[in-house]
């Protein structure tokens, strides 16, 4: 993990992208030190946080385009070789540098020294965002019933009526993305949604943006656990796997007033 986290951060421009059938993050920015499921984990404005499953992300790889248009991607790759994210390198800067990198083709201390992970039935906000990294949070449903905290379900119709009162209240919001082993999070406010005759909404948010296949939102879950404020509300977003493909939430400390005001919002959710 320590080489991976040096790669990533060495590059001072990327367009990071994390994103699965139903589900798309896009951020333009440089990478934050990534963080293996039981670390802490922040959101920074600007800063592209990725949290890893160290278990599933097996190597990283850097890879040139081959038309000649001189444009590179660094790769994750879980065990299958399958890619899980990338980041373009948007500067000629960054590209150089690229080619100077050693040592990026295997990433083989990522699943050595791996933190402890505590239990997610009665852990905090965090413990709920890594049992999801671990199999797409399908285990974690089928054993909801001995969750210790706050669960329900809410329709999956009011997605898009959630970003827009978002945006037009201007509250700041968070936003993680899953695909295998990996969650690409992003936070600032929504400054504008779209919903296609297609169903598939958009969202401009902080300095990046989300795309979401409503087809494909099977069910939505609110779940409240510990974070910096204390309870914490989630609308986490399944598809018809009962796998999670992305959260919405208040990520670390916020302002009490923007804390209070996602929890009226979340409160007044209809259920399914």
């Amino acid at each position: 993990m320590p080489a991976l986290a040096r790669c990533l951060t060495l590059f001072q421009y990327v367009q990071a992208v994390t994103e699965g059938p139903v589900a798309r993050i896009d951020q333009a920015g440089c990478y934050s030190v990534p963080t293996l499921r039981g670390e802490a984990f922040s959101v920074r404005p600007g800063g592209v946080a990725l949290r890893l499953d160290g278990e599933a992300v097996d190597s990283a790889v850097l890879v040139q385009d081959e038309s000649g248009g001189g444009a590179v991607e660094l790769r994750l790759l879980d065990q299958g070789g399958r890619t899980v994210h990338r980041g373009r390198l948007l500067s000629e800067g960054d590209r150089l540098l690229a080619g100077l990198v050693e040592g990026v083709g295997s990433a083989a201390g990522v699943s050595n020294g791996l933190p402890e992970v505590p239990g997610w039935e009665d852990g905090d906000q965090l413990a709920q965002f890594d049992a999801v990294l671990r199999d797409g949070g399908v285990e974690r449903r089928v054993g909801f019933p001995r969750y210790r905290g706050e669960c329900r379900e809410v329709d999956a119709g009011v997605v898009p009526a959630v970003f827009d009162h978002l945006c037009s209240v201007e509250l700041p919001i968070g936003i993680g993305v899953f695909a295998p082993g990996v969650m690409q999070a992003c936070a600032g406010p929504v400054h504008v949604t779209d919903v296609t005759s297609g169903g598939r909404l958009f969202a401009a948010v902080g300095q990046g943006s989300v795309e979401f296949d409503l087809t494909g939102v099977h069910t939505c879950r609110l779940v409240r656990s510990s974070a910096a404020h204390g309870p914490t509300s989630a609308l986490e977003l399944d598809d018809r796997e009962g796998r999670c493909v992305a959260v919405i939430t208040q990520f670390g400390i916020v302002g009490e007033a923007v804390h209070e005001a996602w929890e009226h919002l979340a409160a007044s959710l209809p259920g399914s």
